[in-house]
């Protein structure tokens, strides 16, 4: 393995938490004009982490340390959580159908299970990019209409428990506030491209450390298209993993043999998932916290009743 091109791979996927930081900054300003960007980048590395050491409930480790950092509700950093799941769906999708295209019109005979990705993956790309439209149309225009609806509709419940679903439900719309300005939104979408240009370039540097794998930079946007679908989907006969899927687009798309193939995903799904996780961990034990403690805010972040106040 060439180590200059994997030392390349290992900088820009750990730049990747910086821009995210930066980006989460763009949904912070409408509650808090000037985030720290190390406060941000800090729960960002955490939040990482634990999604790696405890899965799902590790999701929400970063918006409770960003509220809790930054003073803001825990609820409207949910919407934040919301706000960036959304622009990455929206440029994975965009990789994915330019990786459909390229592989389209090569016109390259492909299995069985990867011609079911291809059938099913312009019908997703077009439907997930319809809904996400939706969402940010719904954010940016109708906001208003939807919290009183919201409201309304839980007008049912007790007083004092309405009166805290308002709360939460403000909260959570003022944390979509972002969406309202013409310049944010473009800072986040530049943000996005930065994101995904970054990981590209670590696809692109690994492909460039394994001997085996010559890659060109369009070869890289299509197998980056196809893991992304992948990881989400669970295709037929094979199911999801970001592994078993860049595996088959090697060995199915680029007659890459199954050892290296193999390697190369395994190694990619260590930098991009657990090579966080040791400074992770040292970013946490200087912030007093340790394993049980990560795992207590993701449990108690994750629980409805406990997550509608601010720090």
């Amino acid at each position: 393995m060439r180590g200059k091109w994997l030392l390349l791979s290992v900088v820009t996927i750990f730049a990747t938490y910086v821009g995210r930081a930066l980006r989460w900054a763009v949904f912070l300003k409408p509650l808090k004009p000037r985030p720290s960007v190390l406060n941000l980048l800090s729960a960002t590395v955490i939040g990482f982490t634990a999604i790696a050491l405890f899965g799902r409930p590790g999701e929400f480790v970063r918006p409770y340390l960003i509220a809790r950092k930054e003073n803001v509700p825990v609820t409207s950093q949910f919407a934040a959580w919301i706000l960036e799941r959304i622009f990455d769906l929206l440029m994975a999708l965009l990789v994915f159908a330019f990786a459909l295209s390229k592989v389209n019109a090569s016109g390259i005979q492909v299995g069985p299970t990867l011609a079911w990705v291809l059938a099913t993956g312009g019908r997703v790309v077009a439907a997930a990019c319809t809904l996400v439209l939706i969402l940010v149309l719904s954010f940016r225009h109708f906001s208003g209409p939807i919290e009183r609806g919201i409201t309304a509709f839980l007008r049912f419940l007790p007083d004092a428990q309405h009166q805290r679903a308002e709360k939460i439900v403000a909260a959570f719309v003022r944390g979509m506030e972002s969406t309202r300005s013409d310049a944010a939104l473009l800072a986040v979408f530049l943000y996005s491209v930065v994101e995904w240009t970054l990981i590209a370039t670590c696809y692109w540097g690994l492909a460039h450390a394994f001997p085996g794998i010559q890659f060109s930079l369009v070869d890289v946007l299509i197998l980056m298209g196809f893991v992304s679908f992948g990881a989400v989907v669970q295709i037929p006969g094979i199911g999801g993993g970001m592994q078993v899927v860049c595996v088959l687009v090697l060995t199915e798309l680029f007659a890459v043999r199954l050892e290296l193939a193999t390697s190369f995903a395994m190694v990619i799904w260590f930098l991009t998932f657990v090579a966080i996780v040791p400074v992770g961990l040292l970013v946490a034990l200087k912030e007093g916290l340790d394993w049980h403690s990560l795992r207590r805010i993701g449990e108690a972040a994750a629980s409805p009743g406990r997550t509608g106040g601010a720090a």
